[in-house]
């Protein structure tokens, strides 16, 4: 394969990779304005795809579930989750790792008014909600183990470990909340940051 060719390929591997990008933000953006309007229960994945301008197979290629456009897929939030505490590093405290665990989940939204606009939707609704906390429960256990081996050997059994994460999801959700509570002013991490600092004083 001659240079050109690779770089032939390269170039239009990038534009098919920036193609798919547009199209599931437009399906995205169609979605949560038409669940804003009118209600995530209400709103059909046969709207959705003739609003977008898409088949629903097509929709579906892009996101797996209704829910997921919403929420995103559980899958790549816990794996995103549990790669970027894995790969801190080795000296990084728990609660440092955590937080950069928050701030790569964060960086799933395109912006802060997306993300004013998913969150809105998960504590306002009860599927999305009682989804949220199963997809929070399995991210745990999936962490717990990681979170294990930075303590050791200090810690002596898993309950720390288990203490410790689940104080920081708390201490996310109440940010969450707050944020939301204040239409999106300020920033997410830095009311984390308050939230951890008054349950650790």
């Amino acid at each position: 394969m001659t240079q050109g060719t690779q770089g032939k390929e390269a170039s239009t591997s990038t534009l098919w990779d920036r193609t798919r990008q547009l199209a599931a933000q437009e399906i995205l953006q169609t979605a949560l304005r038409l669940f804003t309007q009118q209600g995530y229960d209400e709103t059909t994945i046969a709207q959705i795809a003739r609003e977008a301008g898409v088949s629903q197979r097509t929709l579906f290629r892009y996101f797996g579930t209704k829910e997921d456009l919403v929420a995103g897929s559980e899958e790549r939030f816990v794996t995103l989750l549990t790669e970027t505490v894995r790969n801190q590093p080795a000296d990084a405290g728990v609660w440092e790792v955590l937080r950069a665990a928050f701030k790569a989940a964060l960086s799933l939204h395109a912006n802060p008014e997306e993300a004013l606009e998913r969150f809105r939707l998960v504590h306002h609704t009860d599927s999305l909600r009682a989804a949220y906390l199963g997809k929070r429960v399995r991210c745990q256990e999936e962490l717990l183990p990681l979170l294990e081996a930075r303590l050791a050997p200090l810690a002596t059994d898993r309950g720390q470990a288990r203490a410790i994460v689940a104080t920081a999801f708390a201490c996310f959700d109440a940010a969450t909340v707050t944020w939301l509570e204040g239409n999106g002013q300020g920033d997410i991490l830095d009311l984390y940051d308050q939230g951890l600092a008054a349950v650790r004083s």
